[in-house]
């Protein structure tokens, strides 16, 4: 398998899409190297698979600095915490926290002095005999991943200076990222191709890349040296996407509301029981790119199959329901 050190982008000119976030951090990172201080605590929202990771990694090289990469459930207690900040970090460097809406209550107490302050404070002993001793810390960036901002907490989310939302990609934006990894492992990717497979990605570069090393494996077992768009389709098609890149539950889902529900309205527990699902798997991994797509509406009654989700199964558009 690929290392994904070859394959990441290192620089802001790299990283492919998110331009309006690429536009500010620009100033932010310029900004903060005139006038020699760290970047402000950033937090990064947004799904799965669009980037927040990477863009943590750009950033750091951008200013220079080295990263060290935890997560929220990896920091149980305060001591997991200091010891990262205590052990880890020099002047500048940056902290990149995945996931860290889930961050234990606790020791997100003790980050707060951390990233106002720069200081961390330790309780040495037990009982009437414990003291406190408060630490300096070397200045340092914050980065902060999230796939559910709502899930942090007030006192979190207002100790971060700069907050953006990554969106998802456009299909030009997934064939540029896939043409790169194609050219920096030498496959002859033609542009169509690469545009196939970003039409069926969701939106999502880590889906895009994932696809285009399955599109390479069946080009390489049939022989091909150079992948087309037939070729490219062709392994789609294999995989079980459609032309919108669902998946064979995705469909499910569709065809269940459209057909047994008459488009619905329908609640979300009522479509987890008819399709065996766990209701939590179908509001946070199903449902998000079925709405961003434009083929299912969350209404106050329940969800709603749109005049798109009826014509991309090839089912009459009942004129009641719109």
């Amino acid at each position: 398998m690929e290392s994904e050190l070859l394959l990441r982008p290192k620089s802001l000119d790299e990283y492919v899409g998110q331009t309006r976030v690429k536009e500010k951090l620009r100033v932010y990172l310029e900004a903060a190297k005139k006038r020699g201080e760290p970047l402000d605590h950033l937090l990064l929202a947004g799904p799965p698979g669009l980037g927040k990771t990477t863009l943590a990694h750009v950033i750091a090289y951008e200013l220079g600095v080295q990263i060290r990469v935890t997560s929220g459930p990896a920091i149980e207690k305060p001591g997991d915490l200091a010891a990262i900040l205590t052990n880890s970090l020099e002047e500048g460097d940056v902290l990149f926290i995945d996931e860290i809406h889930r961050l234990s209550r606790t020791a997100e107490e003790h980050l707060y002095p951390a990233m106002e302050e720069f200081k961390i404070d330790l309780v040495l002993g037990q009982g009437p005999a414990a003291r406190t001793l408060r630490l300096e810390l070397p200045r340092f960036t914050l980065i902060g991943a999230t796939t559910r901002p709502g899930l942090l907490s007030g006192p979190l989310r207002s100790r971060f200076g700069i907050t953006e939302q990554l969106e998802f990609y456009t299909p030009e934006e997934l064939a540029q990222g896939v043409l790169r990894d194609a050219r920096l492992l030498g496959v002859a990717l033609e542009a169509e191709a690469a545009r196939a497979i970003g039409e069926r990605s969701r939106g999502t570069m880590r889906i895009a890349k994932r696809l285009f090393r399955r599109v390479r494996d069946y080009a390489q077992v049939a022989g091909e040296p150079r992948i087309t768009r037939e070729r490219a389709e062709a392994a789609l098609d294999a995989l079980g996407l459609d032309r919108l890149g669902l998946e064979a539950r995705d469909r499910r889902y569709l065809e269940t509301l459209a057909v047994k529900f008459a488009g619905g309205p329908a609640g979300l527990e009522t479509l987890a029981t008819a399709l065996a699902e766990d209701p939590l798997t179908l509001e946070e991994v199903v449902e998000p790119y079925l709405i961003q797509a434009g083929l299912v509406k969350r209404t106050p009654r329940g969800r709603v199959a749109t005049r798109r989700a009826f014509e991309h199964l090839g089912l009459p558009v009942p004129e009641t329901l719109f």
